[in-house]
């Protein structure tokens, strides 16, 4: 039986007019409702399924337009769309999985009139006045709670950080909607920290210095609801290489690691409050891969993410660019008195292409607050049209 989070449908929409159809309304109105499936390639009798019907002509060009129109014609966008194929020839299906969303309600359009869908067992109806209300409230309820946890997670990386004689990247990542699990084990999170090794080598091209290369990234540590990867650069003369991050039981993502003062020399050392531009992308880098490996082992998908840099010194931060010889320069620099957290929701479980120009864009803003124009490591492939 058809039920509030699983609805049969007989055939996909025709791809012309898309969004049009009646499919921005049923997603719509899964996603006001909690989330749920459509499966199309399924007849039904009286909203029970009673037999399989086969979906032929479905590929790669149609599944793009699926995600488009849920993304195009439904405001605010159903990002996460899950496009399954299922089945062998002559019965064939295709599932569309919407998740559930904190940005409620979700409407669609009708010429100059707008309306919100909602769910209702197996029937698809319009919300009224109160009920609108109502989700609204509870979308900006949502926000500061979300803006709240995320201004703990900040606070507890960056607490105890040396600030006035090294500047400190933090970073700080939270799933919008966590998926409760059991806690991934130690040999998990060992996985996942050896995955964003990997995957943040590849988003800087094997360049640069890598906070996650001074972690203990074998043998993680038991903490509040975490797991911990320790710093491992603990000498003297390797303190200016310092990073820590966490790996949270609800998908949540920390790091800090120290951006200024890196060494440029044998036994010469940039000043505290300097930093390479190419330094804050590896650590972006390796940060935002952590967040896609736990992602993908923890089933999450959109994160609120917040990457700073954190500076208590007397001097202005400044951050330096590098020159076709490898040598820094500061001459296009604008000196910092306060560095502005860079803020933005991405989805983490999303196609490589567009989590990559995720990365390249956050470490762009990051650089570009201190007058650094260009992102010289992180250099995705064009975008598909």
């Amino acid at each position: 039986m058809e039920t509030d989070d699983l609805d049969w449908k007989r055939e996909l929409p025709p791809s012309k007019g898309l969004p049009q159809s009646e499919f921005p309304k049923d997603v719509a109105a899964m996603a006001n409702s909690g989330g749920g499936v459509l499966v199309y390639g399924v007849e039904e009798s009286e909203r029970a399924a009673i037999g399989r019907l086969d979906i032929a002509d479905f590929g790669e060009s149609y599944e793009r337009s699926l995600r488009s129109a849920a993304v195009t014609a439904i405001s605010p966008p159903v990002f996460g769309l899950g496009v399954h194929r299922l089945g062998v020839e002559g019965k064939r299906a295709v599932v569309v999985q919407v998740p559930a969303s904190v940005d409620g309600p979700h409407l669609i359009y009708k010429g100059d009139y707008f309306a919100a869908p909602l769910r209702v067992d197996s029937d698809t109806v319009w919300m009224k006045e109160r009920q609108v209300a109502a989700m609204f409230r509870a979308r900006f309820d949502e926000g500061r709670h979300a803006a709240e946890a995320l201004d703990r997670l900040f606070d507890q990386a960056s607490g105890g950080r040396d600030t006035g004689g090294r500047a400190w990247l933090i970073a700080v990542a939270r799933p919008r909607i966590p998926r409760l699990r059991d806690p991934l084990s130690r040999d998990d999170v060992a996985a996942v920290l050896s995955a964003a090794m990997n995957l943040a080598v590849e988003y800087t091209g094997s360049r640069g210095f890598h906070p996650l290369m001074n972690m203990d990234r074998l043998n993680p540590r038991v903490g509040l609801r975490r797991w911990i990867a320790a710093n491992t650069a603990t000498g003297d003369r390797s303190a200016w290489k310092e990073a820590w991050a966490s790996v949270h039981h609800d998908g949540s993502v920390t790091m800090a690691a120290v951006v200024g003062g890196h060494r440029r020399g044998s036994d010469e050392h940039l000043d505290g409050w300097q930093v390479r531009s190419v330094g804050v992308e590896c650590a972006v880098a390796d940060f935002m891969a952590l967040v896609r490996a736990t992602a993908g082992t923890t089933g999450n998908d959109e994160y609120d993410v917040r990457v700073s840099l954190r500076w208590t010194g007397v001097q202005p931060l400044t951050i330096l660019s590098t020159d076709n010889q490898g040598y820094d320069y500061d001459s296009g620099s604008t000196p910092l008195h306060q560095y502005t957290p860079v803020e933005a929701t991405v989805n983490a479980g999303g196609p490589g292409l567009d989590y990559h120009w995720h990365v390249h864009d956050l470490a762009q803003d990051c650089v570009n607050q201190g007058g650094v124009a260009d992102v010289l490591l992180i250099q995705p492939p064009a975008r598909q049209e």
